[in-house]
C-alpha cells in the first residue's frame, strides 16, 4: 500500500459513511420528495428487509411506507466497515444500527391502555455499494434485526400476510 491508496481508501470510507448518515436521516424526516433516493440508491437497488425482498422503486415505495407507519423514528449508525479495493467500482459495507420507532397514535389507540409507544431494533445493514458518476450509491442492501424491544406496528393486512408467508407464521 502507498500514501495514494490509503488517501482514496480513506476518503472512499468518508463517502460512504456520509451516505449512510444521509440515508438515515432522510428516513427519519420523511420528506420523500419525488427524486430523493437517487441521492442514495441505484436505480435497480435490491433491499432485503424483515418483510421481504423488493428491487427498485418498489424497494423505495416499501421503504417510505415502513417508515410511515410510526409517528417518528430516529435511526443511527456505528462501525460502519467498508471493504473495497482500490479503484474497485463496487464496495462491501456492513454497519450496526440502533432505530427506535414510535408508534402512531392510531396503534396505541388499537392496541388500548397500557400500550408501548417505542419499538426499538438492534441490527446490522449489511450491502453492496457501486462507485458510479454521481458518487457512491447503495445497490444492494439487507437488514436483520440482532434483537427487538417493545412491539412491532400493526401491518395493514395485506403486508401481514405477506409476512406470514415469508416467515412461515401461522403453519402447523
Amino acid at each position: 500500500m502507498n500514501e495514494t491508496t490509503d488517501t482514496t481508501e480513506l476518503r472512499d470510507h468518508i463517502e460512504i459513511s456520509h451516505l449512510i448518515s444521509g440515508f438515515f436521516r432522510a428516513l427519519d424526516e420523511q420528506t420523500f420528495e419525488e427524486g430523493w433516493a437517487e441521492a442514495y440508491f441505484t436505480d435497480d437497488v435490491r433491499m432485503t428487509t424483515p418483510l421481504g425482498v423488493a428491487e427498485g422503486a418498489e424497494a423505495v415505495r416499501h421503504m417510505e411506507e415502513s417508515v410511515g407507519r410510526f409517528a417518528a423514528t430516529l435511526h443511527m449508525s456505528s462501525d460502519v466497515l467498508v471493504r473495497t479495493a482500490p479503484g474497485a467500482r463496487t464496495a462491501d459495507v456492513s454497519w450496526n444500527a440502533h432505530m427506535t420507532h414510535l408508534h402512531l397514535d392510531s396503534t396505541l389507540w388499537a392496541r388500548g391502555e397500557g400500550a408501548d409507544s417505542r419499538f426499538t431494533v438492534g441490527g446490522v445493514y449489511e450491502g453492496t455499494f457501486r462507485r458510479t458518476d454521481r458518487g457512491w450509491r447503495i445497490g444492494d442492501l439487507s437488514v436483520r434485526a440482532v434483537w427487538t424491544s417493545g412491539q412491532p406496528p400493526v401491518l395493514p393486512e395485506e403486508t401481514a400476510a405477506r409476512v406470514a408467508e415469508l416467515t412461515g407464521a401461522g403453519r402447523s
